[in-house]
């Protein structure tokens, strides 16, 4: 009997989907060109600082150049540099600009002051678990809201807050609400800001460096002045950025401790809110942001901007 076998059916040809095949050129293009592929990677978050952050700016710098209706309250699109002149002639505007630069000033002072031994003790004296501790610690006020810290210190320096009862057996008294209030309770919520730049700072500087000046004779004070400390300045000034900057825009604080003071970013908040003069607060806002491109211009080169 003969046994006929069965026809043999040809092999099937696959044809590639284009989708697919578009993703794997693309994936092979990435994989050939890391250039592309950081591009790629960047883009979504240069786009939305662009957007948000740039475009908000730059509209914000355009608004103080326009005017409002005295009448309608309506903003008017007329160039004009009635705003911009009068907050820099007007001696209202030029004394709260000083009070508020004399403020941030003061904060940065304090804070580089406190943070200098602290970031030092945790990056040259203490054990690596003692570090990991003190770091924790030192994060732990930022978890904390920004309002419970400020009126938990608006409870302290109240004239019965626990503080003029801690002065009071000594003749002493709190300082009540005002620009000293608002000092000590700026210098408060940055410090943290402070500490761990110039921690990170302190931590890189070799161990070699600290054993060869002991080695050539240098004293321990030789040895911060010379090797420590212009080792560290550059995250030393990193620090004074944040204190600063952070200091010089806040209006927060003062109106919860600064007994009726005012600060640059009070203005702003008043002609926004209170007064709907907004190419007018957008003149006031221009002030600290002048300032602190003209302070980041000035320590450019001292390699702060790396430690930030």
């Amino acid at each position: 009997m003969t046994t006929i076998a069965p026809a043999k059916t040809p092999p099937r040809t696959t044809i590639p989907s284009p989708r697919r095949s578009a993703a794997r050129r693309g994936s092979a293009y990435l994989s050939a060109h890391p250039r592309a592929r950081l591009a790629l990677l960047l883009s979504a978050p240069l786009f939305w600082l662009g957007a948000v952050y740039v475009v908000a700016l730059a509209l914000l710098l355009v608004t103080a150049f326009w005017t409002t209706d005295t009448y309608t309250g309506q903003i008017r699109t007329e160039f004009t540099l009635d705003n911009v002149v009068t907050v820099v002639t007007d001696a209202f505007y030029q004394g709260i600009t000083l009070r508020t630069v004399g403020i941030a000033l003061a904060v940065t002072l304090i804070d580089v002051a406190l943070a200098l031994p602290i970031a030092y003790f945790m990056a040259m004296v203490a054990s690596p678990a003692l570090q990991r501790t003190l770091v924790v610690l030192v994060l732990t006020p930022l978890w904390a809201s920004y309002l419970v810290k400020a009126f938990a210190w608006r409870s302290v320096l109240s004239s019965d807050g626990i503080l003029d009862w801690l002065l009071r057996p000594f003749g002493g008294s709190t300082p009540g609400y005002g620009i000293t209030a608002t000092i000590i309770t700026l210098s408060y919520l940055w410090l943290p800001y402070v500490i761990l730049p110039i921690y990170a700072g302190l931590e890189r500087v070799p161990s070699s460096l600290l054993e060869a000046s002991g080695d050539l004779g240098g004293r321990s004070w030789a040895t911060l002045r010379l090797v420590v400390w212009p080792m560290a300045l550059p995250a030393i000034i990193a620090g004074t950025i944040f204190s600063f900057s952070l200091s010089l825009g806040d209006y927060i604080t003062i109106g919860i401790v600064g007994g009726g003071a005012q600060m640059l970013g009070t203005l702003v908040y008043q002609d926004i809110g209170a007064a709907n003069n907004l190419p007018l607060a957008s003149a006031i806002a221009l002030i600290p942001i002048v300032i602190i491109f003209g302070y980041l211009f000035l320590v450019r080169r001292t390699g702060a901007l790396d430690n930030l």
